[in-house]
């Protein structure tokens, strides 16, 4: 069958040959490639979009991507929240992410709230972390609270001065 002689070595010059591999020993199991059912990393699916001709009536929930060009009345609770520059929501918005183009009439409440310089928002923010660029429009209050997700949630306390006695 298979033999381990020399392919390319001449035969000894005593006129020896070499026995066959199979008479010495049992036949060497064909060598097997190991494959390893890797899994692709998940791929982020993309964000759900409404477009600008879509007009929404109800409330919305997602744990993924939300991207708004439309017009929504009703709450909108998401993992990223992006408001396009031609949409307008009237309800309470919560996500993790929220980045405003547009315009918000109601409550936001995000990790961070980003409100860029087309945003015109009439209403709370209630974040962790915010940040307004030169030219957003905003009428409310802003409030920072260390979960501001949780309706529930106490504000951050203040640093407190303390009298000396």
């Amino acid at each position: 069958m298979f033999s381990k002689s020399k392919i390319n070595e001449p035969a000894s010059k005593t006129g020896e040959t070499e026995a066959p591999a199979a008479a010495t020993s049992a036949p060497a199991a064909p060598k097997q490639t190991e494959y390893k059912a890797s899994t692709p990393p998940k791929a982020k699916p993309p964000a759900s979009v409404l477009s600008a001709d879509l007009h929404v009536t109800g409330n919305m929930k997602t744990t993924g991507d939300i991207q708004v060009e439309g017009t929504v009345e009703g709450d909108i609770r998401a993992h990223l929240l992006t408001i396009g520059e031609t949409a307008t929501i009237k309800g309470e918005v919560v996500a993790d992410d929220v980045v405003v183009n547009g315009r918000i009439v109601g409550r936001v409440r995000g990790l961070k709230v980003r409100l860029t310089s087309t945003a015109r928002v009439e209403g709370d923010i209630i974040h962790k972390t915010i940040a307004i660029e030169s030219g957003a429009h905003f009428e409310g209050s802003v409030q920072r609270q260390d979960d501001p997700l949780n309706p529930g949630a106490k504000t951050a306390p203040a640093a407190k001065a303390n009298p000396a006695s």
